[in-house]
């Protein structure tokens, strides 16, 4: 026997998961965006 669908838990995972990879894409724009403006003539941070 088929399970019954649980459409809105189904719905609220998604949107958990679509809102954790949003936060993290976020958090390294930041922090991409920080290191640009420590370095304003463009130089390359040291990679060690």
């Amino acid at each position: 026997m088929a399970r019954k669908p649980n459409y809105g838990f189904e719905r609220r995972e998604r949107e958990k998961a679509r809102a954790l990879k949003k936060a993290a894409r976020q958090a390294a724009k930041q922090e991409k965006a920080a290191l640009r403006k420590d370095n304003p003539e463009g130089e390359k941070p040291d990679q060690n």
